[in-house]
């Protein structure tokens, strides 16, 4: 039986990221579409997850990416329309229990897309 994965997620000016929390992923499947992600694994113990997310908006399917760590799988996508916030990562006004905003990188967008450049950046050489 498949659980979703705790997912965080947040706003950047170009891109918008969604972290998928399973530590020691295996079978990892990111499917990224306009405006659709799907996301599957296995942990060390085994167990099935997946999660399935209707975006709120458009994304370029063709420069997002994963990167998967011990921790987690970040995904980030490249909005359509740059610069617009996002309000919410899900096209219906719903939070499914297993989403929520990851503060710890939600910031002002102000002198921001320096650091955003940086980051991907940074992911893109792994």
């Amino acid at each position: 039986s498949r659980q979703p994965a705790k997912t965080l997620w947040y706003d950047r000016p170009r891109y918008v990221y969604l972290e998928f929390c399973v530590e020691d992923s295996t079978d990892v499947k990111v499917v990224i579409e306009d405006q659709r992600l799907v996301f599957s694994c296995k942990n060390a113990d085994g167990a099935e997850f997946y999660n399935e997310i209707n975006l709120y908006a458009r994304v370029n399917s063709k420069d997002s990416r994963e990167k998967r760590s011990d921790r987690s799988i970040t995904c980030f996508m490249r909005k359509w329309n740059e610069k617009v916030a996002w309000p919410r990562i899900t096209k219906e006004n719903i939070k499914p229990a297993w989403l929520s905003v990851d503060f710890d990188n939600w910031r002002d967008w102000e002198g921001d897309e320096e650091v955003e450049r940086a980051m991907v950046e940074e992911y893109a050489e792994v």
